[in-house]
């Protein structure tokens, strides 16, 4: 039987071991483990790396494990973030948390690609293009820098692709030796996740993007992945048109819910 909020055109495990792969690849050195919650207090701008993770039933009543969560965010003065996804234990989490009048925000799907076959070759790229590989805390810097985040959460974000326990590679494309696009992946086993694509707001609506993805993609085909995915709000059309022109299908959503509506 399929569990409810995965897509079933996709093995579950597959699914499952995409959940386990997204958490590996957003962990942050601030994390720690709260009778089977993990909860981590990033100071950067991903959620993935400032939230609860519920991926364990745990032996506390779930009042109690929420306290010292919050207990823990207060410390480190960011707001408490729980992440819900099909997989959060105990599964009646979200519906406490709501009933606890806690705000939902930022619906993501996971978008999963089943089958790298189709990129085992280069594409091909017009003259005045190049895609060259970065350093990850100079790719850290200038992405944040297109998003115009705050030097405090590009230094994180660098921080925490440093100490990634898996390995990530980022990219840019140029364009007349103009920045156009960047990106990067990581890899785990057969997996491969496609992380902070973004384009240059004037360079957008030019397929930058998909070139950028298909060179990424098809550099992680050489390093063994066979299957990839990605996690983008469930909102953003523009991207999430850009990843089904590569073949991404949803695999399934999460969401998060705080206590602290300015947090989202």
């Amino acid at each position: 039987m399929t569990q409810p909020g995965l897509n079933p055109a996709f093995d579950p495990a597959l699914l499952s071991r995409i959940e386990d792969a997204g958490l590996n690849a957003s962990a942050p050195p601030q994390q720690l483990w709260l009778d089977g919650w993990l909860v981590r207090f990033s100071p950067g701008k991903a959620k993935r790396a400032r939230c609860v993770n519920a991926v364990a039933a745990g032996r506390l009543p779930i009042g109690e494990r929420l306290e010292a969560c919050a207990s823990v965010f207060g410390d480190a003065g960011l707001p408490m973030i729980v992440r819900i996804t099909p997989f959060t234990l105990p599964n009646t989490l979200d519906a406490t948390l709501e009933a606890q009048g806690l705000h939902r925000f930022d619906d993501t799907r996971v978008m999963v690609l089943g089958d790298l076959s189709a990129f085992d070759k280069p594409a091909s790229l017009a003259a005045n293009v190049d895609i060259h590989a970065v350093g990850l805390e100079a790719f850290a810097l200038r992405v944040g820098g297109l998003r115009g985040s705050p030097l405090s959460q590009r230094q994180a974000h660098g921080q925490r692709l440093r100490n990634s326990p898996v390995p990530f590679h980022a990219f840019e494309m140029h364009v007349e030796s103009e920045l156009v696009a960047c990106g990067q992946f990581a890899i785990e086993g057969a997996l491969v996740g496609l992380y902070d694509v973004f384009t240059a707001p004037a360079a957008r609506g030019n397929g930058f993007a998909v070139a950028l993805c298909r060179h990424m993609l098809q550099q992680a085909h050489t390093r063994g992945a066979k299957h990839a995915y990605l996690q983008v709000e469930g909102d953003n059309h523009a991207a999430r048109t850009v990843y089904q022109r590569l073949g991404f299908v949803d695999g399934y959503a999460y969401h998060y819910r705080t206590p602290d509506p300015s947090a989202a």
